[in-house]
């Protein structure tokens, strides 16, 4: 049994990441080794998570993964731990556009039998905070609030006026917490800034969220309730089987197997490991712990680099993969590193497997708001006005590294550029909604693409990855 909190909100904005982010760190000073969770496919979250708790942040997406992964995830991630906090997606019952409770914190909390502390904006209002938090608690019978956190209260006044609101409701308030500049944290574009970008003002960031929760809120309850959750029937998500054998999630129809992933035993001792390079650093933070566990359940050596700073890959690099990221903020350091640039595009014309998500998309195109990059692909990208964000069901259209013709995968869009063309001569993937189109890049070994991929929903594309780099 993991004790479990879920983390969840009326609506974006109410002050999740804050509370949830607090209680890790505050538990995490209590001396508790403490699992961090995100419901959902943010990237930048689980950075603060991993700040507070000195444990990766991990993801729980039923849309990319599917309903059957997300307790043997969660229970992957938070082995050996004394209490999970799972963070919520939007509002408590927002899920995946026009699929019901698909991919909501709701159906991941019902998945996980985890208690719901609701955290509530209560500024300008009083008494109301009584009948919003009973249509919640209400909502779904399966749901079970079991306390509400009031956040940005103004006064004692206010204090009291919404304590004595919700003295009937039969949902116990479990911490208030007054409007604190300090546990701020900056956003821009596509959210907050990761943590990668703001090392020593996000430690400070984190340590203010911990002390407001440990001063406002009712420490020991929360524990009590965490504990109060059940055993889940589920074995823990295991890379290193799930990478052969995969039977797949519900409503995540699985990649086919590729008769080359069965090496003869006799062969595989001869083979070289072969060695999967990750890009990282400031400008490319976006990426799933659950990758790199993969690539190497899958029998890869995994190394890290950094574009801003390194000059060159690391030695021996059979196959690349560029994450997402931010090197719309960094492309006059990404451009300035021409001797990285010129070794990426020389790996990409040697055939070497490469797989590049959004960021790395436009890393490998031609230019980014007019200064030269990798040059890989015969493409220009640019910033735009538009945000374009949302999952996607994707059908690869062409043989690449990641996927046979034919496959299907789930995954998101999140980002507020464009590239032109928006698709090579053989493109990457087929998209159903919210319009059909095609889109990035299969040239060579290459696969391009401004659709991010959760591999642990489909963990044959890293075994077909590392087969071909091997």
């Amino acid at each position: 049994m993991v004790a479990r909190l879920v983390i969840a909100a009326p609506s974006s904005g109410a002050g999740k990441t804050t509370v949830a982010t607090g209680l890790m760190a505050a538990f995490a000073g209590r001396g508790l080794a403490v699992s961090p969770h995100k419901v959902g496919p943010d990237y930048i979250d689980p950075g603060y998570h991993a700040l507070a708790t000195g444990r990766p942040g991990r993801n729980l997406d039923a849309y990319m993964c599917g309903t059957g992964q997300i307790a043997p995830l969660f229970l992957h991630g938070a082995r050996g731990c004394d209490l999970a906090v799972v963070e919520g997606v939007m509002g408590l019952y927002d899920g995946a556009a026009d699929q019901g409770e698909l991919a909501s914190t709701a159906q991941v909390a019902k998945l996980l039998k985890a208690p719901v502390v609701l955290v509530v904006d209560a500024s300008s209002q009083s008494r109301s905070v009584a009948a919003l938090v009973h249509g919640f608690a209400s909502w779904d019978p399966e749901v079970r609030i079991g306390g509400v956190i009031l956040n940005k209260v103004a006064t004692d006044r206010h204090e009291h006026l919404l304590r004595e609101a919700l003295g009937g409701s039969g949902v116990p308030v479990l911490g208030v917490l007054r409007r604190a500049p300090a546990v701020a944290t900056p956003s821009r574009h596509l959210g907050l800034v990761p943590v990668a970008e703001r090392q020593a003002a996000a430690v400070e960031a984190v340590a203010a969220q911990a002390e407001q929760v440990l001063a406002g809120c009712d420490m020991e309850a929360l524990l009590a309730l965490a504990r109060s959750a059940p055993s889940l029937d589920a074995e823990p998500w295991v890379p290193e089987v799930v990478g052969r054998l995969h039977a797949g999630g519900p409503g995540v129809p699985t990649l086919p197997q590729s008769s080359a992933w069965e090496v003869p035993p006799a062969l595989a001792e001869r083979m070289p490991t072969p060695r999967v390079a990750v890009a990282g650093g400031a400008a490319f933070t976006f990426s799933y712990a659950e990758h790199a566990e993969l690539l190497t359940a899958a029998g890869a050596e995994v190394v890290t680099f950094d574009p801003l700073r390194d000059e060159s890959l690391p030695e021996g690099t059979s196959g690349l993969v560029i994450g997402g990221g931010f090197p719309e903020m960094y492309g006059a350091e990404l451009s300035a590193n021409e001797p990285l640039r010129k070794a990426v595009a020389e790996l990409a014309a040697a055939g070497a497997p490469i797989a590049a998500e959004c960021a790395g998309l436009l890393y490998l195109a031609r230019s980014l708001d007019g200064r030269p990059m990798c040059g890989v692909l015969d493409a220009d990208a640019r910033m735009s006005e538009r945000l374009t964000l949302g999952y996607r069901d994707a059908v690869a259209v062409n043989d690449s590294v990641l996927a046979p013709a034919g496959a299907r995968m789930r995954g998101h869009e999140f980002h507020r550029t464009v590239i032109e063309p928006g698709a090579g001569a053989l493109a990457a993937w087929g998209l159903r909604q919210p319009e059909r189109r095609v889109e990035g890049f299969v040239q060579g070994g290459v696969h391009a693409s401004y659709v991010h991929t959760h591999w642990a929903g489909s963990p044959e594309a890293a075994a077909r990855f590392v087969e071909h780099c091997a």
